[in-house]
């Protein structure tokens, strides 16, 4: 069917007049954008709010009775996820004096913590708790097993639907010292309980041994001695096996700017085994006092004994001890020195003699050193008659 020009010219104004309707209506719309002021409310997002009581059925229906009966005093609710580490009621029943509400406090963290992330956790990990200046510190052993303060999580995400986690546990955690979260200062080891972990069939020295062990590399970490505690996790096995240690580490400053790059390799030089030498044993010793390490045929040998001051520091083969007593417990004790121990062909003890130049004494005696094979040569005859120990 033809359009006829009539229908052609009254569909042209047709359109006209829709194109000028939406100019204007655009128009308008502008104006009415820029006489706006900007707004100042803030957009929030719709939360999720647990009051006590649910949380208090949720517990209560998994069988964490007690536990259930603190979340009101507890003030427990969360506008965020939250990870619950709910002890039984039978371990609970074992600490009387235990403030509940609060206790629930320090075994809530924020966030979500299933175990598979848990796993992943480097070992030591601390986990600030809704209770103020408390944390948890998780350690693992294998591949399946995750620890809270050295109780096992027995039932691990016994609840989770996105906003809330539970783990069972299968002992009692007491209350959170004020220093649980400075691993600097800890006063108590987090660490797998040695009836819970792998090592549970060794002898309980070398267990104790191992929860030293752990105790110093979780330390160093955190004083910035990294590669000293790589060294120690790479030599784990075969320095649980001493009753007791000395060692003489080097921070990673020193190691990262050139005068340590043997360090690693020369480790077991800068360990004294079986042998605990805390500071007031170390400054008694007598120059020229010979110390056995774990570098079979290599011993260390005291140049400079301790006790003379800072113009007149210790020195170990001729390197000064910079920080004696760098950090100890029951089984370890860890020293602080300026540069790796070079190794001596022959070597002098202090002299008096020596005293009467202060340059003397902190120039080094060695006559050349060999730093590609860490070795210090001094030009003149060993000394008869070393006392070794």
């Amino acid at each position: 069917m033809a359009i006829t020009p009539q229908f052609q010219i009254l569909l042209l104004l047709l359109l006209l007049l829709i194109s000028l309707f939406i100019s204007a209506a655009t128009a308008t719309d502008g104006g009415s954008a820029q006489s706006l002021s900007p707004s100042t409310t803030v957009f929030q997002a719709p939360t999720h709010t647990y009051p006590p009581a649910h949380f208090a059925t949720i517990l209560s229906t998994l069988g964490f009775q007690e536990l259930s009966t603190a979340t009101v005093s507890a003030n427990l609710s969360a506008t965020t996820p939250l990870t619950i580490f709910a002890p039984s009621d039978a371990s609970l029943l074992k600490c009387p004096s235990c403030s509940l509400p609060l206790l629930l406090q320090e075994l809530s963290i924020p966030g979500l913590y299933p175990l598979h992330f848990l796993l992943t956790l480097t070992f030591g990990t601390k986990i600030e708790t809704i209770a103020p200046n408390r944390c948890l510190t998780i350690t693992t052993s294998g591949k399946d097993k995750a620890f809270v303060n050295g109780v096992e999580i027995t039932s691990p995400d016994v609840f989770n639907n996105g906003l809330l986690i539970i783990h069972g546990l299968q002992g009692l955690i007491s209350h959170l010292s004020p220093l649980s979260c400075n691993v600097e200062r800890t006063t108590s080891l987090s660490f797998p309980s040695p009836a819970l972990s792998s090592v549970s069939s060794l002898p309980s020295s070398q267990s104790i041994m191992r929860l030293m062990l752990k105790d110093a590399i979780i330390r160093l970490h955190a004083k910035g001695f990294d590669i000293v505690s790589l060294a120690m996790r790479v030599k784990y096995a075969e320095l649980s096996e001493l009753k007791s240690m000395t060692i003489f580490a080097l921070d990673d400053a020193a190691i990262f700017s050139g005068g340590g790059y043997a360090y690693l390799s020369s480790f077991r030089f800068h360990v004294v085994p079986n042998r605990r030498l805390a500071a007031a044993e170390l400054v008694r010793l007598p120059p020229a006092t010979s110390l056995r390490t774990m570098d079979a045929g290599n011993n260390l040998v005291v140049t400079t004994a301790g006790g003379g001051g800072p113009s007149s520091p210790m020195k170990i083969n001729y390197v000064k001890i910079a920080t004696i007593d760098l950090l100890h417990n029951s089984r370890i004790v860890i020293h602080g020195i300026s540069s790796q121990f070079p190794l001596m062909h022959h070597h002098q003890p202090h002299n008096t003699e020596w005293s009467s130049s202060s340059a003397d004494i902190q120039q080094t005696r060695c006559d050349h050193v060999d730093w590609d094979s860490g070795i210090c040569v001094v030009a003149s005859d060993a000394p008869v008659g070393l006392p070794s120990t």
